[in-house]
């Protein structure tokens, strides 16, 4: 049981690494695959830290900076739809920034 929940999160991981290399289009399809990532590294860490009898204080820290970089990323992606009108990643330029 305990195997196959790590196997089941590792999965995760690695579709979302897979999808994030794979589709380098659109930003918001970069930025979902990023979420994935983070959500199954959270997943293992909290059945590892719970399996363990570690504090979960670390899991609160790792949850703010995963909410951080997602809101982030959130506003870029508005900032280069009302720039750019899309987001596809193509359009933008050095020039334009």
């Amino acid at each position: 049981m305990n195997m196959t929940l790590l196997m089941y999160f590792f999965s995760m991981f690695l579709s979302g690494m897979i999808s994030l290399c794979m589709n380098r289009k659109h930003l918001m399809t970069t930025l979902l695959s990023l979420e994935l990532i983070i959500l199954s590294m959270f997943c293992s860490l909290s059945f590892i830290f719970s399996m363990k009898m570690y504090d979960m204080h670390i899991l609160l820290i790792f949850l703010v900076f995963s909410v951080c970089e997602g809101v982030m990323g959130l506003s870029c992606l508005v900032t280069l739809i009302r720039s750019h009108s899309n987001d596809k990643l193509m359009s933008m330029s050095m020039k334009t920034c």
